[in-house]
Parts: C-alpha cells; structure tokens; sequence
C-alpha cells in the first residue's frame, strides 16, 4: 500500500505529539557513553564491528528515549561510513529501528547527480520495484541542488512515487556558507535564487495540508533569512538545523513557521544525544542514565519550541 503524502504524515505527527523535534543520530564514540562502548568493544577491541555494535546499541536507546516525544530522526550518513561496511550495516539497523518505534527518517546523505545516477541514488535512500536493497529506504533524503534540475527532479519524483520526501540544501548554518549562498546574481543573492527553483521543483506535488514533498533545509543561525524565505515559499516545509550546538535557539527558528505552527521541523543532535554531558542534564544523569538525559533534553526542547511557536516569539 502506498504511504500518505510525505508533508501529510509530517505534519500530522507534529500535530499528535505536539512537537517540531528531530533528533539527529550522530554516533560519534568518543562522546557516547563509555560503557556501551565498553560493552560493545570487550573482547574485540576498537574494530569496526565493535563500534558498529555500540552505534547500534546507543542508537537504540536514543530511539527508545524520544520515540514518543520526537517526530524523526535524522541520521547523517558521514558518521556511518567512517567505519565502512560495518558502519553501514549500522546505518541500516538504526533506520530499522526508527522506523519500528513509528518515527520518521531522515537520510542525511546530501546526495546529488543527473540523470540515471540520481535515480540510481534516489532507489538506494527512497525505493522502488526493481529489486534494489531495501537497506537504506528512509522516508526523506537531503538533496544538493548543485547541478540543477537535472540533479534534483529524479529524486522528486520517485519520492512522489513512494510516499517520501526530499530536503533540498538551500540555506545552511555553517559559518562560510555564505561564500556560496550569499553571491549576487542578477541583482539577488544565490540562496534566493534557488528559492524560487525550489518551489517551482515542488509545485506540482503539495498535499493536503498546503505543502510540498519538496522542502529545504534552511539554518537556524541566520533567522532574518528564515523569515524572509517562509514569506516567499509558503509550500515548502522546512528542515532547521543549526539548534543547539551551533547556536540557534527557540526564538530564532519560529519564523520557520506558518500560522498553525506548521510549516517546518527543527534538528538537533549533539545537544540533545550526548546531553549526559552537558549542564543542566550533567549534574542530574550520570553516563549510565544517558537516555534518561536524552529524553529530558528533548523534552525541553519539544515544549520550547511548541510554546514560542504558538506564541510567535
């Protein structure tokens, strides 16, 4: 049976958990705790399938810890790979499990081509019928925009085929984006630009609830950008990294947000996974509570973000 349309189920989950949370699942094991490293590693040492198996074995709790109080996850794909097959393997587990405790997933993998290898890449992370591995089918991929059309449509429209959704990089939080996304072409910066690209790219698939399968992932560090690209893409759901960690707050994303407090999903992950480390969750939750953390910080976080939303900030 095929899967409601992406921005539907997205939003519907908003709406039933009264969260805009998304929790990245960024395993890194010098920052996770250090006795499911130990456990995962005694007898083997520090191998790839080790770390695999701590990966797994954190990842699990995280999932357990926020299933109920998040609206997805998002799994970036860099800290899967580094421990090559094994890492992948891992990869694959959390996805299963995400999707076993009814979160939605999110593929960080930024992938990005033309023609026959975009749809190569969009069969691998969205599905299809012709017999490929089911491995790595999350609910939603992020996309680079780089070579145009030609690089984001096939991953469009086999989303649209199979009930996913892609998050196309349009304006990031890192420090020297601007570099890119701020040059000026004919008068507008490049991030405009492909703003208006990216609701043309998604024009034809919006759903019931006013927006498209094909979103965009915009910063929270830059929140004068923010406002201004809600007003000028009202069908584009937004992805909102940049919280926490790198510094954006509450006030910062909510103008991300429609009227209804819809509109957009807000990540983040060093904040909240590894909260076991950082105050106030530090001094309450040692390493050996660190989902007890987890959940604490993700709570704080989905009740911030439900009241300024609502509240306009």
């Amino acid at each position: 049976m095929k899967k409601k349309h992406f921005s539907d189920r997205l939003f519907a989950e908003v709406e039933a958990k009264k969260s805009h949370v998304v929790v990245g699942l960024d395993p890194r094991p010098e920052l996770m705790p250090l006795p499911v490293v130990e456990e995962a590693c005694r007898g083997g040492g520090s191998n790839p399938a080790s770390i695999a198996r701590a990966i797994i074995n954190f990842n699990g709790g995280v999932i357990d810890a926020v299933a109920d109080i998040a609206v997805a996850v998002k799994c970036q794909i860099a800290f899967y790979e580094r421990y090559g097959i094994e890492g992948l393997k891992a990869y694959s587990q959390t996805i299963r499990m995400a999707k076993e405790s009814g979160l939605i997933v999110i593929g960080d993998v930024k992938r990005n081509d033309i023609g026959s290898t975009a749809d190569a890449y969009a069969l691998a992370h969205l599905g299809g019928n012709d017999g490929a591995a089911a491995d790595f089918h999350v609910d939603a991929l992020t996309v680079n925009p780089l070579f145009g059309a030609d690089g984001v449509l096939p991953f469009v429209k086999r989303a649209a085929k199979n009930g996913c959704g892609v998050f196309i990089l349009l304006s990031t939080s890192n420090a020297t984006s601007g570099q890119v996304q701020e040059l000026i072409c004919n008068g507008r910066p490049l991030y405009s630009h492909l703003a208006d690209l990216i609701g043309e790219w998604g024009g034809d698939y919006v759903g019931e609830r006013g927006y498209s399968i094909a979103g965009a992932v915009v910063g929270a560090t830059f929140p004068g950008r923010l406002e201004s690209l809600r007003s000028v893409m009202p069908h584009t759901p937004f992805l909102i990294p940049g919280f926490g960690a790198q510094g954006g707050g509450v006030a910062d994303v909510t103008a991300g947000f429609d009227r209804r407090g819809l509109g957009a999903v807000v990540n983040s992950s060093r904040g909240l996974i590894y909260a076991f480390r950082n105050e106030p969750y530090a001094g309450k939750y040692g390493e050996g509570a660190y989902k007890d953390a987890v959940r604490a910080a993700t709570e704080d976080m989905r009740t911030g973000l439900w009241r300024c939303v609502r509240n306009r900030c």
